[in-house]
């Protein structure tokens, strides 16, 4: 299968180019090739591409900058990524496209269903969920991909700043009032690479969730993180408005991925094991 893969650098993206499996064949298209900035330049790239199927990995993921900016984040997430599906449709092409749990209003304790009403608290939940109803209007056949807490070894993301932090002081406040599922970027990966041979193999899309398993808080990922990382730090379990940010942040994450292992026999990944492999990459084990 070949595969047309719309992002190179981010954490998704480098997975997606590192762990392609046998008989899956990667094009990468970066900045340079579909600037998701320039929704005339993604329609080229689109349309001139050779693929069986298509993953954007594409997406403006500064949430607090999103506040600012968010023209630019609604182009990037959400008119670009239209103009992908569309072309896509035209040409009889899969997509996967990745979207978030932002597209909620974190509200409740039970895990968000794919079907739930969504209502996002800020810029960047408005800017996927514009993507969202973009991919779906354009008519081709995808699925939309809904997941969170992403880590890896590469980029920003919250195990790489708990090390940071954590060889720095002796404590860390971390929240301990949001819930939800830290979910590995190469887990993630392999569940696209998984959906995109369901959709050229003519297997039903539609939207699901994916995310780790169990879920906790981000100051029960960060004591996983110092623990398996030898690192001495204690967390101090702080509230959301003891650590005020510009975008107001999901209090309930959580993802029901029942429909994922349905449909396709996808299971939720165990974070800790894929917390276990980031740290070995990173060398801190």
């Amino acid at each position: 299968m070949k595969l047309a893969v719309f992002g190179t650098n981010g954490q998704l993206a480098t997975e997606l180019r590192r762990r392609a499996p046998e008989g899956v064949a990667v094009t990468a298209l970066g900045r340079e090739a579909a600037d998701f900035a320039d929704p005339g330049a993604v329609r080229a790239a689109a349309a001139s591409l050779s693929a069986d199927a298509i993953v954007n990995a594409v997406a403006y993921t500064a949430v607090d900058r999103a506040e600012t900016e968010e023209a630019l984040a609604t182009i990037v997430n959400g008119t670009s990524a239209g103009v992908l599906a569309e072309v896509a449709a035209e040409r009889g092409i899969p997509l996967v496209h990745v979207s978030t749990d932002y597209v909620f209003d974190g509200s409740g304790d039970r895990p968000w269903r794919p079907e739930d009403p969504t209502d996002p608290l800020g810029a960047y939940g408005r800017s996927k969920l514009a993507g969202e109803e973009a991919v779906r209007a354009a008519g081709g056949a995808h699925v939309i991909l809904r997941t969170a807490w992403v880590f890896s070894a590469h980029g920003g993301n919250f195990v790489k700043t708990m090390l940071r932090v954590g060889a720095e002081r002796e404590e860390v406040g971390v929240v301990a009032d949001q819930f939800g599922a830290p979910t590995p970027a190469a887990d993630i990966a392999d569940a696209c690479v998984a959906l995109a041979r369901a959709l050229a193999d003519g297997a039903d899309g539609g939207t699901h969730h994916f995310s780790g398993a169990p879920d906790t808080t981000w100051a029960g990922f960060a004591c996983e993180i110092f623990s398996r990382s030898g690192l001495k730090a204690r967390v101090k379990s702080i509230s959301t408005p003891e650590f005020p940010t510009p975008a107001r942040r999901p209090a309930n994450s959580r993802l029901d991925c029942t429909t994922l292992t349905e449909a396709y026999g996808i299971e939720r990944p165990d974070w800790r094991a894929g917390l276990d492999d980031v740290l070995k990459e990173l060398d801190v084990t």
